[in-house]
């Protein structure tokens, strides 16, 4: 292991912080590049797959914001953006006109759907180094690991 293991006085907390930071890191820089590809950004790939997976329920933007993975300040712009690109349609809820609810466009639902392999085939990329027993242990533990 580089870095950290060679410094003294190093904690194994120390150690494990430092090569979980470098894991995540190399993971979503990864997968950035792979969404820029696609003319997407992490946050609104996740963005999408929260519209997908709320089915034929829009959403508000707080409620949005409050499953993203990454927290992001900007959420109205970036529906903005996306609401632009014709990947999600706004409209205001019939109970209270100042609320905007959210979905997905058919087009929208097209171009995640259109990820889907693609993106499960970065994820095994990213971990085909790990045989599927070394996979699940790393998972049990990290879910131990994280908080809450």
């Amino acid at each position: 292991m580089k870095g950290p293991s060679r410094q003294r006085n190093v904690t194994p907390e120390q150690q494990l912080y430092l090569t979980l930071q470098g894991v995540a890191l190399r993971l979503k820089e990864e997968t950035e590049q792979f969404l820029k590809g696609h003319g997407l950004t992490a946050t609104q790939f996740n963005m999408l797959r929260i519209l997908r997976g709320a089915g034929e329920q829009a959403l508000t933007c707080g409620e949005i914001a409050g499953r993203l993975l990454n927290k992001d300040p900007d959420v109205t712009r970036l529906l903005e953006r996306m609401e632009k690109q014709q990947l999600i349609v706004r409209r205001r809820a019939e109970h209270d006109r100042r609320v905007l609810l959210t979905s997905l466009t058919p087009h929208g639902r097209e171009v995640l759907d259109r990820l889907d392999t693609p993106m499960l085939e970065l994820h095994r990329q990213q971990f085909q180094h790990l045989p599927p027993q070394r996979q699940a242990l790393l998972l049990e533990l990290l879910s131990e690991a994280a908080p809450g």
